[in-house]
This record gives C-alpha cells, structure tokens and sequence, in this order.
C-alpha cells in the first residue's frame, strides 16, 4: 500500500461532474492498492497519515498533525501510484492490486480513517475522477506501508 499525502487548504472530486468528495483545510491521501497488502498496512498507514505534524504552530513550525487543526481528509484510490515506468514508455501496472481487492482495502482505509478523523470523504473507487486542490506550502508526502 503506498499514499501520497498532500496538505491542502481545500480539495474536491467530482465524477461526471458532480462533486462527490469535499474538503476544506487537511489531508488530500491518494491510496495505492497492492495485491500483497494487508489490514496491518491499513492501520499503519491511516494512523500515520492522522498524526502527521505537517502543519504550522503558532511559532510557524510543522508541528500540528491533522486533529490538531480541526482539519478534515479526502481519500482518492489511485492504482497509477504502483505505476512501474522503468522499462519502455508505457507504465507497467503489474504490482497494482486486483480491482476487486484493492477496493475492499481502499474500503477498509475510509473505514478506518474515519475512526481517527472526524470528517473523512472520498473518491469514487474506479471511476473517471476529476481531482481540485490547493496545495498548502506546498508539502506533498510519499509513504509506503509495512508490507
């Protein structure tokens, strides 16, 4: 399981044009799958992305995590992130998992999530989604998980 954590001050999805996931200040976490992760993965990661301290303190320090703010986390799959671009021009996406896996752990990771932060939304799992951000610093993340 790999996330890219992007700290923005608001992001949103939208799939055929309507906005299906919305957030102010927080967390953008694109989520991808591998066919060998495991809810070990899930957990480490969720809780990871949660107590995060990539944002500001009062003395302009990264130093706050997500909770701390009050901040909020959207969640978009994306199998592009197990993207394998060494050989040839064209990504290989072998090591991505299997749709139907790595949408029940993309499910499990919401789930999960939203034990942690209060407000968590999300993507559309294999739909054609249109991503919005601003990126605040910009500070952008790349975490793979245990497995």
């Amino acid at each position: 399981m790999r996330i890219v954590i992007q700290r923005v001050l608001e992001a949103s999805v939208k799939v055929d044009g309507k906005v299906v996931g919305e957030i102010g200040e927080g967390l953008l976490i694109l989520l991808g799958v591998a066919d060998t992760d495991t809810d070990e993965d899930i957990k480490f990661l969720a809780e990871k992305a949660a107590g995060l301290r990539i944002f500001r303190d009062e003395n302009d320090k990264m130093n706050l995590s997500v909770n701390d703010i009050g901040g909020e986390v959207l969640i978009v799959s994306q199998f592009t992130l197990y993207g394998d671009c060494r050989k040839g021009r064209r990504p290989s996406f072998d090591k991505a998992g299997k749709p139907e896996f790595a949408e029940a752990m993309y499910n499990k990771f919401i789930a999960y999530m939203k034990t942690l932060v209060p407000k968590v939304e999300s993507g559309e799992f294999g739909a054609d989604m249109k991503v919005s951000l601003i990126n605040n610093g910009p500070v952008t993340l790349i975490i793979d998980g245990k497995s």
